[in-house]
């Protein structure tokens, strides 16, 4: 599944209903306890505080997403969620390298608060391939699968 990167932010979600459709989709799919509170309301907040979501598109549409909280030295990362009917094809792995890909490019790195990564998906990363550093109150993220580069 040739999937590739799609940043949205304030602009992008302004100027196109098919956007708007799909990112409200992808996190009216999420658990309850990954958004307690309507999707709408969630990327409103989100995109109105200046920041922005990478998503992950296919066939000209928006498959999964995770919410940027951007500053001057790293983006945190949250609320990653893939539509249920795409899930377990491979589009979360590939955002997620596809993030990590555009942070290097941007000379910033990549982080999640503790509160936000469940051990659930410490584990589901830790499979993937990737290494997390637990840095106090927030882990980095090192998104070069294990063994790349040797």
């Amino acid at each position: 599944m040739p999937v590739t990167l799609q940043r949205v932010d304030q602009a992008a979600w302004d100027a196109d209903a098919q956007i708007r459709t799909d990112l409200v989709r992808i996190y009216a799919d999420a658990p309850l306890e990954r958004l307690p509170r309507p999707p709408e309301a969630f990327v409103d907040d989100h995109l109105s505080a200046h920041r922005f979501f990478c998503c992950a598109r296919f066939n000209d549409r928006l498959l999964g997403a995770v919410a940027v909280s951007p500053d001057a030295e790293a983006w945190w990362l949250s609320h990653l969620c893939v539509r249920k009917t795409t899930r377990r094809r491979g589009v979360g792995s590939r955002l997620l390298a596809l993030i990590g890909e555009a942070a290097h490019d941007e000379g910033v790195r990549l982080r999640v608060t503790t509160a936000q990564l469940t051990m659930a998906d410490q584990v589901m990363l830790g499979r993937m391939g990737y290494r997390l550093t637990h840095a106090g109150d927030y882990f980095e993220l090192d998104l070069t699968p294990k063994g790349a580069g040797q």
